[in-house]
């Protein structure tokens, strides 16, 4: 099993959520909000747990999902904030995601069939696998008409 990879899903659906919380303002992303402290190293330099979180938060904007001005050190993105692509990801609606027959209100029933929803209870669930599994979902390219929410 390649933990990194693991990590490396929660870091980014983590990085992704606090920014679709705070959407459309632009935030200082710390990396010790997502994953906690983490003591440097012997040499001062921080922990690898923390360089692959830092890293996963780069990746994401490479890739275009989010954007920043700068990093702060080692620690945080400032000025960070989602692109039109990683928002229209997060708010499109997951199929299957509720329960044929919820008698739950439309509102209701669009918000919590999002992916940024579904995202936020696995990691408050600590389900390591439906956590990947929505994560590569995110990283899907397909945008439909029928599956976006907005």
């Amino acid at each position: 099993m390649d933990l990194q990879i693991d990590e490396f899903y929660k870091d980014a659906a983590a990085g992704m959520l606090t920014l679709y919380q705070a959407f459309p303002r632009k935030i200082a992303l710390y990396v010790e909000d997502l994953i906690g402290r983490e003591e440097p190293d012997e040499f001062g330099l921080p922990s690898k747990r923390h360089q692959s979180c830092l890293g996963a938060l780069l990746w994401l904007a490479e890739e275009g999902y989010i954007r920043f001005d700068s990093t702060i050190a080692y620690d945080a993105l400032d000025q960070a904030v989602l692109t039109e692509k990683g928002f229209l990801r997060l708010s499109r609606a997951i199929p299957h995601a509720l329960p044929a027959g919820d008698v739950q209100t439309a509102s209701v029933r669009r918000v919590q069939a999002t992916l940024a929803w579904q995202l936020r209870e696995a990691l408050g669930q600590q389900s390591s696998e439906k956590v990947a599994r929505l994560t590569r979902h995110l990283f899907e390219s397909t945008l439909t008409p029928t599956s976006d929410t907005v």
